[in-house]
């Protein structure tokens, strides 16, 4: 629990501070594809790899799939039958049956229908929900956050000697 809310308190703080809207955007992206795939693939090990190579935030993609786990477990039904749809077609038998006998690519286990619909969904939704997430950041520090710190309550918070004391330790400590 304690983890998570680290997590959470890690991610507003970014939220509100200057990261770059796209790192933020691109870690709720790889978040979304984390947790619409099953765990324990090939498929996972991938995006973790991405996730380090490239200045994805891992915070926000961490939080993003403990999120979008929970919204996985729903859409099963969905995932097995576009994944039963895609497992189907004739024409692709062949290169499945080719992928199948390769040394590392059945550990992706691609031939089961919920982790190829997870999969097939997860990659076509991804764009999207990246623009979704950049264009909501981007409208929340322009509406919400100028507002808040522009309250009267925020400045009476900024007054108070626990805050000074708090960021203090933050600018110290981070």
């Amino acid at each position: 629990m304690t983890l998570l809310l680290k997590q959470i308190f890690g991610f507003l703080k970014l939220l509100n501070s200057d990261t770059g809207t796209n790192q933020l955007a691109s870690g709720i992206m790889v978040g979304f594809i984390l947790g619409m795939t099953p765990s324990f693939s090939l498929q996972t090990l991938l995006v973790f790899v991405l996730l380090f190579l490239f200045r994805i935030q891992i915070g926000a993609a961490f939080l993003a799939a403990f999120f979008f786990k929970f919204m996985a477990y729903l859409l099963d039904p969905t995932f097995h039958s576009i994944g039963s749809l895609a497992l189907e077609v004739d024409g692709l038998k062949g290169l499945y049956t080719t992928l199948y006998n390769l040394p590392i690519i059945p550990f992706t286990r691609f031939n089961n229908s919920i982790v190829m619909g997870s999969a097939i969904l997860s990659i076509i939704l991804a764009p999207i929900i990246f623009i979704l997430a950049k264009t909501l950041i981007q409208k929340y520090r322009e509406k919400v956050l100028k507002k808040f710190q522009e309250s009267k309550f925020w400045k009476v918070v900024k007054a108070t000697g626990f805050y000074k004391w708090y960021a203090k330790y933050d600018s110290l400590y981070g």
